[in-house]
C-alpha cells in the first residue's frame, strides 16, 4: 500500500492557504520541524560510533601492544575505565561546562571566553526534540562525549607501566576537569571563547583541545613520574607489534569520524575532511617508513604505524580548512619533526614517554595547529580566510592558541600530579612495577604460558 505524499507544488499552495487563514504560525512550526536532517543525523551518529571506536579497541590494542606482556591489561583497563568514568562525567557537568554559555559575565571581563557554566548539569533541558543545528542535541551531545573519553585516554601512554591505577584516575578527572573542559569551550563553544570569536584560531577537529592538550600533559607527567626501572640501560621492546598494528589500522578507520564527523553535517565539508585526512596520514605514513629506512637501515612496522598516527593527529585541527597539497605537506612535515620529537629530542633530554605521547601527539598536534594557519591558503588549495586575514595573521593566532594550550595543560598537570602525589602517591613501587601491574594492581594476567 503506497503512502499519501506531496507534490511541492501542492505544498506550496496549503503554506499559503495556511498563511492566509491561521497567520504565521504553522509555517514557522514547520520550518522548525525542518531543521533536523536526517542525513547529518546519520552521519553524526555514525561518526560517533567511530571515534569511540579510536579508544575501544584502537587507542588500548595500539598502546597494549607497545608495552610489555606483563603490563598489557593495565593498559587496556586504563582505557576501557576511562572510557567508563569520562561518560559519566560528560553527563553530571562535562557537556555543560564545556559549551553552555551566557552567565559567568564578571564586570568587563567576560568568563565565558573561558569556560562555561553548570546550568545544565546532568544534561538537564535536553530531549529526544532539543536540536543542535541541524542534529538532534542528544547526538551533538553523544559525538562530543567521544572526544572527551580518547584525549584522558591518550595520556597514559606517557607513563605506561609505572603510575599506579589509583593515581592515574584521579589525575585523570582532575585534568578532564581543569584543563579539557576549559580548553574545548575556548575552541569551539562560540559566544566569545578565546580561541574562536576573539582570535579567530581555526581547530577544525581538535589540534589545541585534543593533542597538543594532551601531548602536553603526557610530557608533564612522564617527568614528574620517572623513569620506568631499566630505562636506558636495557632494552624494552613491544610485546605484541600485531597488537599495535591492528590498534593502529583502527584508528586510521576511525578517524574519518574524528575529522569529517567534525563538519557536523554530511556535506562537502566532510567529504573534503575524508579526503584530507586520508592523504596526510599516507603521506606520513610513507615518509617515516622511509626515515627509518634511510637513518635505520630498516623500515619497521611499528614505525609506519607511529608516522600513520603522526599524520592522523596533525592534520586534524586543519582538515577542514586543507586542501589536497596542503594534506600532503602537513603529512610530510609531521612525519619529518615528530621522527625527530620521538628519537632525537627524547634521547637528548631522558625524559621515559613510554610511548611517545609528546611526540607524537604533542609535538604533531603543534605542526598541525601552526600549518593549518599556512594551508587554509588557496594558492595551496585550501578553503581561504576571513576576510580581512592574512596568512602571517592566520598563524600569529594559531601560534597564541598553541602557547595558551601548552601554558594551560601544563599548569594544570603539574598541580593535578602533586596533588595525587600526596593523597596517593604516583608511581607504583619496585615490586610491582618488577612483576608487572597486571598482577599487582588487577590480580590477572594477558597470557597464560605453560
Amino acid at each position: 500500500m503506497r503512502g499519501f505524499s506531496l507534490t511541492s507544488r501542492t505544498a506550496g499552495k496549503l503554506a499559503l492557504i495556511g498563511l492566509l487563514l491561521g497567520g504565521l504560525a504553522p509555517v514557522a512550526q514547520a520550518a522548525d520541524e525542518a531543521t533536523i536532517s536526517s542525513g547529518d543525523t546519520a552521519w553524526l551518529i555514525t561518526a560517533s560510533a567511530l571515534v569511540l571506536f579510536m579508544t575501544l579497541p584502537g587507542l588500548a590494542l595500539f598502546y597494549g601492544g607497545l608495552v610489555r606482556a606483563k603490563n598489557v591489561l593495565s593498559v587496556l583497563m586504563q582505557c576501557f575505565a576511562i572510557a567508563s568514568v569520562m561518560t559519566l562525567l560528560w553527563v553530571v557537568y562535562g557537556y555543560s561546562v564545556a559549551f553552555s554559555t551566557g552567565g559567568m559575565e564578571q564586570g568587563v571581563f567576560n568568563l565565558n571566553s573561558l569556560v562555561g557554566g553548570v546550568g545544565g548539569m546532568f544534561l538537564r533541558g535536553i530531549g529526544p526534540d532539543s536540536v543542535s543545528g541541524t542534529i538532534p542535541e542528544a547526538v551533538f551531545v553523544m559525538f562530543q562525549m567521544t572526544f572527551a573519553i580518547i584525549t584522558p585516554a591518550l595520556i597514559v601512554g606517557a607513563f605506561a607501566e609505572r603510575m599506579k591505577f589509583k593515581a592515574m584516575m584521579l589525575f585523570s578527572v582532575i585534568w578532564f576537569t581543569f584543563s579539557y573542559l576549559p580548553v574545548c569551550h575556548m575552541a569551539w563553544a562560540g559566544d566569545g571563547s578565546l580561541f574562536g570569536d576573539l582570535w579567530g584560531v581555526l581547530d577544525f577537529a581538535g589540534g589545541t583541545v585534543v593533542h597538543i592538550n594532551a601531548g602536553i600533559a603526557g610530557l608533564v607527567a612522564c617527568i614528574m613520574v620517572g623513569k620506568r626501572l631499566g630505562y636506558g640501560r636495557e632494552p624494552i621492546p613491544p610485546h605484541s607489534v600485531p597488537f599495535t598494528l591492528i590498534g593502529a589500522s583502527m584508528l586510521w578507520v576511525g578517524w574519518f569520524g574524528f575529522n569529517a564527523g567534525s563538519a557536523l553535517k554530511a556535506d562537502g565539508s566532510a567529504g573534503m575532511a575524508m579526503l584530507v585526512t586520508q592523504i596526510a596520514t599516507g603521506t606520513a605514513a610513507v615518509t617515516w617508513m622511509f626515515m627509518e629506512w634511510t637513518f635505520r637501515g630498516l623500515p619497521t612496522a611499528v614505525g609506519i604505524a607511529t608516522g600513520a598516527v603522526a599524520g592522523l593527529v596533525a592534520i586534524t585541527p586543519a582538515s577542514g580548512t586543507a586542501g589536497p597539497v596542503g594534506a600532503i605537506l602537513i603529512g610530510f612535515a609531521s612525519a619529518l619533526i615528530c621522527y625527530i620529537a620521538a628519537t632525537k629530542l627524547k634521547a637528548r633530554f631522558g625524559y621515559d614517554d613510554s610511548l611517545d605521547v609528546f611526540g607524537v601527539h604533542g609535538v604533531g598536534g603543534i605542526v598541525g595547529a601552526v600549518l593549518t594557519g599556512v594551508c587554509a591558503s588557496t594558492a595551496l588549495q585550501g578553503v581561504g580566510y576571513a576576510e580581512g586575514v592574512g596568512m602571517g595573521a592566520q598563524v600569529f593566532a594559531q601560534i597564541k592558541s598553541v602557547l595558551v594550550t601548552v601554558l594551560w595543560s601544563g599548569g594544570v598537570s603539574v598541580v593535578g600530579l602533586f596533588l595525587v602525589d600526596k593523597l596517593v602517591g604516583l608511581r607504583a613501587n619496585e615490586e610491582m612495577e618488577t612483576i608487572g601491574l597486571d598482577l599487582t594492581e588487577h590480580g590477572e594476567e594477558g597470557y597464560h604460558l605453560a
